[in-house]
């Protein structure tokens, strides 16, 4: 791997691979007092945000800081950016300054690739190399988020193929739906897209799942259930009423939980959106996996930082 930019780079190899290294890094620190691991001393990463981010970025620096590598946050605000200057200016900048990896979000989509594309050409003319992983970029990947939603699968499934996963709500304005289509059907599961028409992406229908408009009907055949955050901030129009209508067609009510197999489980990327996306009992239930994601998120962050910058294979 010289880049994570999307799933679609992954097989199913390379994608078990990364998620059996973040099993045993997450063994390798059960029960350390001081959690650290020398692996990636004298590394430097940078993870550079021009969205806002809590769980992404952080869980970065921490998978970062436990594999000791130096680790340096640069965001929009507060940086040359505020000035004017270009994201390609500032990723050259970061290169040249020495990071081994560039972790970034952007609200641009693609903004990840051209990244990349620029320390490659820079890797020829300096012969020096910077790894990028794509943090999330627009409305097109989240390549991450899909492997830790993969791990989280895989630790309360027991496994992914044959599966049945439901993503339910905003796929339009989502990353994350996006790549966990994508990986989830590599490794083998049947995914579900249930939202309602509006919130759809053109070209869906190409994607290697089912959609369906009827949240009620497809919850007592899933083995998991994920939920969408509904992203006000990146829609320019009505896609749906009101929040009380979009609750009622396509929240996840404590109702509609008892719908579901015993044995399922109920995701979420987060941040959520309580009583409208979620019912706030559903999302604190035991079948809730959400805060499984997060730690999750920091074990298959630091497989990902390994396998990019310790010259692991998968």
């Amino acid at each position: 791997m010289k880049h994570l930019l999307s799933v679609t780079d992954l097989d199913a190899a390379a994608a078990t691979g990364l998620l059996d290294t973040a099993d045993r890094l997450k063994q390798a620190l059960l029960g350390r007092e001081v959690r650290k691991l020398p692996t990636l001393r004298g590394r430097t990463v940078i993870t550079m945000f021009y969205e806002d981010s809590t769980r992404t970025r952080v869980s970065f620096e921490i998978a970062g800081k436990w594999m000791s590598a130096d680790t340096v946050n640069v965001s929009a605000k507060g940086s040359s950016v505020s000035k004017g200057e270009s994201l390609r200016d500032t990723s050259l900048t970061l290169s040249a300054m020495g990071a081994d990896c560039v972790i970034v979000r952007h609200p641009a989509s693609g903004a990840a690739h051209r990244i990349a594309g620029w320390a490659d050409r820079d890797r020829e003319t300096t012969g020096t190399h910077t790894s990028v992983v794509n943090a999330g970029d627009g409305t097109h990947e989240h390549p991450t988020q899909a492997l830790l939603d993969a791990a989280t699968l895989r630790e309360r499934l027991g496994g992914i193929a044959g599966r049945r996963i439901g993503i339910v709500g905003d796929v339009l304005h989502s990353r994350v739906a996006r790549s966990n289509v994508f990986l989830l059907a590599t490794l083998g599961a049947e995914v579900v897209l249930i939202a309602p028409p509006t919130l759809l992406p053109v070209g869906v229908a190409e994607w290697p799942c089912r959609v369906s408009s009827v949240l009620d009907a497809e919850l007592p055949t899933l083995d998991a259930v994920m939920m969408l955050r509904v992203q006000a901030e990146r829609m320019h129009g009505s896609f749906f009423p009101s929040a009380r209508e979009y609750a009622i067609g396509f929240g996840l009510s404590a109702d509609r939980a008892a719908l579901l197999p015993e044995h399922a489980i109920v995701m979420h990327p987060g941040p959520m959106v309580r009583g409208m996306e979620i019912a706030p009992s559903v999302a604190d239930a035991p079948s809730a996996a959400i805060l499984g994601q997060v730690r999750n998120g920091v074990h298959v962050r630091m497989a990902v930082l390994y396998h990019l910058l310790a010259g692991a294979t998968a």
